[in-house]
């Protein structure tokens, strides 16, 4: 019985290790942090049509790292996001195409290694999807305008949702709150 759980223990940590190793060699960029690097053609914090660009494509204009977790479903090294331990106000959006995911006020500490939110901005935001990947039965989640990959969402996070979403920093763009609020009045105008 000893043995059978030690081999279930090494199966389970090569397993996460397997996760991770997609983007342990491209690391070269930081995360995106009220970032000035070129946007997507299609990056908009207003605009809520579908975006729909074949892979190739998405190849082109997005970073490596970027295109790594969000077209190919992988997943950043635990505790090697920006946005792992920061605590600005503001919204975090998709850094693929600008939409709106979380408020920086559902994000806590899990402790796991991600960001990780409670609740996202609304409904659309976010897609959910099977992932049987790894041996693992888990909820992908996908931007809600671009489908790229983010993370994963799972059901031990704290009231009033009980939800973790578990999200690759790499996917995300952050604007405070102040600057936020002027982007959009600009907007509107």
């Amino acid at each position: 019985m000893k043995m059978l759980r030690i081999n279930m223990i090494i199966v389970l940590m090569a397993t996460l290790l397997q996760q991770c190793s997609y983007s342990q060699s491209n690391h070269s960029k930081p995360a995106n942090m009220d970032s000035t690097e070129k946007k997507s053609p299609v990056y908009s914090n207003t605009d809520t049509s579908k975006v729909d660009i074949s892979d190739t494509e998405w190849q082109k204009i997005l970073p490596s790292d970027v295109y790594q977790v969000a077209r190919l479903k992988g997943t950043e090294r635990p505790w090697s996001s920006k946005f792992e331990k920061f605590n600005e106000v503001g919204t975090y959006y998709c850094a693929v195409c600008g939409n709106p995911l979380f408020k920086s006020d559902t994000k806590f500490e899990s402790g796991c290694g991600w960001p990780s939110f409670y609740e996202p901005i609304s409904k659309e935001s976010i897609i959910y999807t099977p992932d049987h990947s790894h041996g693992m039965n888990r909820t992908e989640v996908q931007c809600g305008r671009c489908k790229s990959h983010l993370g994963h969402v799972f059901e031990d996070g704290p009231p009033p949702t009980g939800l973790r979403y578990c999200i690759n920093g790499v996917v995300l763009d952050f604007a405070k709150a102040k600057k936020a609020e002027e982007d959009y009045n600009k907007s509107r105008q």
